[in-house]
């Protein structure tokens, strides 16, 4: 192959690899970046428009009847604890949902003596839906000739009339004890019994009086049988057992032991002097 030939083939090969020059693009000063990138006036206009609208309409729901309270409904109590948040919250009725303080809400609510606690829920356009964990009534307070609803946890749910005569166990405090709607008995032992007169469950019916006192916890059962529980732990295993004996105890027993559940002990005449006999009725 001639000389020139190969030169001219040798050529046209490297311009075949050799990429096209293209021009750098120049680089783009700060002004020049951010116009390019930043809203244009009429994004602008449409993004204060929806946010207007979205205010305005927030405004709207919030001071008018739009979305006003007419109902509120309770869940999770009885009809007297629905009373009792109806009564708490009638200031509510008439106002807006929107911008409603529901903290506020949950405070009046949980102040209730028969409110463990509670939550609420906005269920447009008009109901207030509140859902409450109430108290467990377990026993009657006496004091001399007062009575008060107590609960499981050992607060004071409400005061009974004399024509009140729930069947649940009693516990008698002293008359010099004071006694608040919404507090926790202060009564020495008092909480203690009206724990346990709780966990008893339907056993409870069967109870007539309960005290505790000298780490002591004996139930006076209806029938006339102590039933002594030793300290306030494992009442429901100590219930259970005693279920079973009482079924089989001998007549004439007076009182039977089940402070240690796994043996039982029942007897005549008075148990042991450690155990609380009452409390006082004075």
């Amino acid at each position: 192959m001639p000389a020139r030939a190969r030169l001219a083939r040798s050529i046209a090969r490297a311009e075949a690899v050799t990429p096209a020059w293209r021009p750098s693009r120049p680089q783009l000063q700060p002004r020049e970046w951010l116009a390019r990138f930043a809203p244009t006036r009429r994004s602008l206009a449409i993004g204060l428009g929806v946010l207007a609208f979205a205010l305005g309409g927030y405004l709207i729901a919030r001071e008018t009847s739009m979305f006003a309270i007419d109902r509120i409904e309770v869940r999770g109590g009885s009809r007297q604890v629905t009373r009792q948040v109806d009564a708490a919250l009638a200031s509510l009725v008439g106002r807006p949902l929107v911008g409603l303080d529901g903290s506020a809400v949950l405070q009046k609510v949980d102040a209730l003596p028969t409110v463990v606690s509670a939550s609420y829920d906005r269920a447009f356009p008009h109901t207030l839906r509140i859902f409450v964990v109430a108290e467990r009534p377990a026993a009657v307070l006496r004091r001399g000739p007062d009575s008060w609803l107590v609960s499981t946890r050992g607060r004071v749910m409400e005061h009974l009339s004399s024509s009140a005569v729930p069947k649940l166990p009693r516990i008698w405090i002293s008359t010099r004890t004071p006694v608040h709607a919404g507090a926790q008995v202060t009564a020495a032992g008092a909480a203690t019994a009206a724990h346990a007169a709780g966990l008893a469950g339907r056993f409870a019916a069967r109870v007539d009086s309960v005290a505790y006192g000298g780490g002591s916890l004996v139930f006076h059962l209806r029938s006339g049988v102590e039933l002594l529980l030793g300290d306030g732990g494992d009442i429901k295993l100590k219930v259970a057992v005693a279920e079973r004996v009482l079924a089989v105890l001998p007549s004439g027993s007076t009182y039977l032991d089940v402070s240690i559940p796994g043996r039982p002990v029942s007897g005549f005449g008075s148990p042991s002097p450690q155990a609380p006999q009452s409390s006082s009725r004075g």
